[in-house]
């Protein structure tokens, strides 16, 4: 009970401070306010003197926030009184940057090389705006204060003279060099790898000044590139000792307490189809045919959010972290080892908690009703993409014997998974058939040849299972009137489509109907330049000209998938937003 009460005045304090910043916001916001000084506004807003050093906090945080501003005469006022807009700045490699505002209602404010004012990629600003952008060009602006900074160290490659030396950033994006004084070179070399900290920040006519605090190597040694990546993003192969601990005390197995209140899914045959070097499990599939045509579809799901309780250290760190990161050499998990290759990994002949989608799906591909349950399952097989391409293509007769009791599971799913692609596709879906690669190491882990990841049947399946799974669980929070975290790709924006339109005529083909475009007619010129010689750059072209796809609360539906709904359910191990949607 104790931590209850505990959490419970914790919620009460951050309320009541929300609420005095709230005060203090509306005030300063109204028509008559004039800038004032931090003992007149403590007057005007009666704080007691016992109370003047949490005021003094309050109007701190909300300066740090961006939401009020002080004059270099110590007063007060609502930036927006001053044509003042807080946001993130983002460098370009040729010396200018964007503000991009909090919230994103307003446009990107355009930053000269010379309204930059110290400020670097990444960090929250203050800008004023000095010119109104007309018609779909943006205002532009100049950074007046640095919020918070994002760049304590930067990772780059050292440039040495004799007295001095510069650290020249990796990303371009961070515009200037830091400058190293002769006594802070620490032992690197001309053309090393280095983390520099930074000791003193850029200013209007001034390079940020720093020490090397880090030699990761010489420049085209074997393995730097990989640190150099893991550095510059803060990325932590390690995991902290409370998550550490959290994680060892989780028993290695389902025990039978937990089968409790959960659907018993034992007894139907379900299989992972993975990469060969794949160790993170977190979907299965099952499939029977239903009487009259049509498929009983299973995609389940790993529970993560049974082990992972919210607010837990556990929880802290996945949440910080926000998805598995794929490295040439390694993969960063978001959740240590024991979670993502033990418990939560739906490796076979193990009972495993896993949340269930069921759909029942008609001839033509449409889903006609669903089943979202808690379940336990046991995987029967594990199986690869290479060796489910073998069975279905009858390539391997000795696979083909000993996987006999799956080959009738597997043909029902890839005729599903084709009729579900054919329907996609009728819809508008755009596919692109960017095949992927590998990159092979030596053993001394440097690159050696660069293998294409052909993509197969074996392929579609997961991916068209996944997909429905995915749009089913959408569509159901939706008419639920749930708060929930959607998956949205806005539709492109009609300057850029307009060019494309214009690059696409001048290769001798056409987009049909402008405007407010629909998928469709950009997957009809997909699939008439597919295999010729220009369609490599047509497809790279269009791709570039849609906006990016990004998590939202509210849905805007898919424009590349052209689906009403969407979201991200299927991959809760490497992907934080999965699993939010699980616990809702």
């Amino acid at each position: 009970m104790g931590g209850i009460e505990i959490e419970g005045l914790d919620g009460l304090k951050e309320n009541l401070m929300e609420r005095r910043k709230q005060r203090i916001l509306d005030f300063m916001r109204e028509e008559a306010y004039r800038p004032m000084l931090f003992q007149e506004l403590a007057a005007v807003l009666c704080v007691p003197k016992e109370d003047l050093d949490l005021f003094r906090k309050v109007l701190e945080e909300l300066e740090e926030e961006g939401k009020i501003f002080k004059t270099h005469r110590n007063r007060y006022l609502a930036p927006e009184k001053m044509n003042l807009i807080a946001g993130r700045f983002q460098g370009h490699e040729l010396g200018y940057g964007f503000v991009l505002p909090d919230g994103g209602a307003s446009p990107d404010v355009f930053i000269p090389a010379d309204g930059l004012n110290g400020a670097m990629h990444n960090d929250r600003v203050l800008a004023r705006i000095m010119k109104r952008g007309a018609g779909k060009k943006s205002p532009e602006g100049e950074v007046v204060k640095v919020l918070k900074r994002a760049n304590r160290t930067v990772v780059g490659t050292f440039e040495k003279n004799r007295n001095f030396g510069f650290v020249v950033p990796d990303d371009r994006r961070i515009s200037g060099d830091i400058f190293i004084p002769g006594d802070e070179f620490n032992g690197a070399r001309q053309g090393q790898k280095v983390v520099a900290e930074i000791l003193q920040w850029p200013g209007k006519r001034r390079n940020a000044e720093g020490r090397i605090a880090e030699i990761l190597g010489d420049k085209g040694q074997p393995g730097v590139d990989v640190l150099s990546i893991l550095k510059a993003y803060d990325l932590n192969e390690e995991f902290p000792g409370e998550v550490l601990k959290q994680a060892a005390a989780i028993p290695d197995e389902v025990g039978p307490e937990l089968l409790k209140g959960r659907a018993d899914l034992r007894d139907i045959r379900t299989i992972t189809i993975d990469s060969e070097d794949a160790r993170d499990l977190d979907d299965a599939v099952s499939i029977e045919r239903l009487p009259g045509g049509g498929y009983r579809l299973g995609v389940h799901i790993a529970d993560v959010s049974y082990y992972v309780p919210e607010g837990s250290p556990l929880d802290r760190e996945a949440l910080k972290r926000g998805t598995s990161v794929y490295l040439v050499d390694r993969v960063i998990p978001m959740l240590p080892p024991k979670l993502s290759n033990g418990i939560c990994s739906l490796n076979p002949g193990a009972d495993r908690l896993a949340f269930s989608v069921i759909m029942d799906i008609d001839p033509a591909g449409r889903v006609q009703g669903y089943q979202m349950l808690e379940s336990v399952i046991r995987v029967a097989r594990r199986m690869t993409y290479a060796n489910v391409f073998k069975l279905l293509t009858g390539e391997d007769p000795e696979l083909a014997e000993k996987y006999a009791f799956l080959l009738e599971d597997l043909k029902d799913m890839e005729r599903l998974a084709l009729t579900l692609r054919q329907r996609r596709m009728e819809r508008g879906a755009l596919d692109f058939e960017i095949d992927e690669t590998r990159v092979v190491l030596d053993e001394r882990g440097k690159p050696v040849e660069v293998k294409r990841n052909e993509i197969t049947i074996a392929n579609r399946i997961i991916e068209e299972f996944m997909l429905i799974c995915n749009e089913t669980v959408a569509q159901h929070f939706y008419w639920a009137e749930t708060p929930f975290v959607y998956r949205i790709h806005e539709d492109p924006d009609e300057e850029k489509i307009l060019a494309f339109a214009k690059f696409v005529r001048s290769m001798g083909y056409s987009v049909k109907g402008m405007g407010k475009i629909h998928p469709k007619a950009l997957q009809q010129l997909l699939e008439k330049t597919r295999g010729t010689r220009e369609g490599r750059i047509i497809s790279t072209v269009m791709l570039r000209s849609l906006q990016k796809a990004k998590y939202s609360h509210e849905n805007k539906s898919h424009f590349g998938l052209a689906a009403k709904f969407y979201c991200h359910f299927t991959a809760p191990i490497r992907r934080y937003p999965d699993l939010i949607i699980h616990r809702i």
